[in-house]
């Protein structure tokens, strides 16, 4: 399972990217940087993200830090995984 292609798809399907998926890289900034990633899509990609993993996200657990970068978000999935 390769977590950080998993989001990226997650990503790039939830919030139409298109081709700008081959360029997000675990350095990638999500929020302010992806114009698409407002509000509303984080809780899209929250809930692609747990349907995908079969994972449950508490709303205690959502933060700022959490969408700060790609990397961020996998590291937290993986921690969820684990």
């Amino acid at each position: 399972m390769n977590v950080e292609e998993d989001i990226k798809t997650i990503l790039a399907n939830t919030l139409s990217l298109g081709n700008r998926k081959a360029s997000l890289t675990t350095d990638t900034p999500l929020l302010g940087n992806i114009p698409e990633l407002d509000s509303m899509a984080v809780i899209s990609v929250i809930t692609a993200i747990q349907d995908h993993y079969g994972i449950s996200i508490d709303d205690d657990e959502f933060s700022q830090e959490m969408f700060l970068t790609l990397g961020n978000l996998c590291s937290f999935v993986q921690q969820k995984l684990n």
